[in-house]
């Protein structure tokens, strides 16, 4: 099947878990996730309606930046873990970071930004598992952030994501995506400034559960652009 018809799919996919959990489609955003695949990929999807993409290392996306300079209106967020050397170049190139997992990233980011007179738009990355593999700040260490957040104009706090371990039943990722909604809703109690509407968690495997348990962004890569070998790895 091609991209726009993957991306059909993936709609009508999005749809019905909404209808099951009496949600609106309109509150949950598509994200493509293009990290591997090359810049014609993206520019098919967008073709196609899709304007939120998701990027995982900034060099890659740096390279191929230059051939999507026609989708006019498109968004780049990062995904991926972002060292705090990086950040700089990483407020140059993305709208959004959906990856803050310390508060000196997001000072460097702040930082950034102020020179580039733009605002970030920032999702706080946490960590819900004990694999190695994941990043993301402990649900413990996310209010040195947000109390911090006055200090950090050029940047928009707007919420939580989350990368659960892979289930081959998507069934088993309901408690971490439950997990970092409930997060959230004690985190917002305490911080009324910074009320954290936006929940990015769901993959391709999985996001009709992350939808039936509040997300408002799933990121979706192989149902859209199919496999490649690194992607086969790193499944989303």
């Amino acid at each position: 099947m091609s991209i726009a018809e993957n991306i059909v799919q993936v709609r009508q996919a999005i749809g019905a878990a909404c209808e099951r959990a009496g949600r609106s489609e309109r509150d949950v955003a598509l994200m493509a996730v293009s990290k591997t695949h090359p810049a014609a990929a993206l520019r098919e999807a967008y073709a196609a309606g899709i304007r939120l993409f998701g990027e995982n290392k900034v060099q890659e996306f740096q390279q191929k930046s230059a051939e999507l300079a026609e989708m006019h209106g498109a968004q780049f967020a990062l995904i991926g873990h972002l060292q705090s050397n990086k950040a700089a170049k990483a407020a140059e190139l993305f709208h959004a970071i959906h990856a803050v997992d310390s508060l000196k990233l997001a000072e460097r980011l702040n930082a950034a930004a102020l020179k580039l007179g733009k605002t970030l738009t920032v999702l706080i990355e946490v960590k819900l598992s004990s694999e190695e593999s994941k990043h993301g700040i402990s649900p413990g260490a996310i209010n040195e952030i947000l109390h911090a957040t006055p200090l950090l104009p050029a940047l928009d706090v707007r919420g939580l994501m989350t990368v659960p371990p892979f289930f081959d039943d998507p069934e088993e990722a309901r408690p971490y995506f439950r997990q970092l909604r409930e997060l959230r809703n004690s985190l917002a109690a305490v911080h009324p400034q910074s009320p954290l509407p936006e929940l990015s968690m769901g993959m391709s495997h999985d996001f009709a559960v992350a939808i039936e348990e509040g997300s408002t962004c799933v990121r979706i890569g192989t149902a859209i652009f199919g496999v490649r070998d690194y992607a086969a790895q790193n499944p989303a």
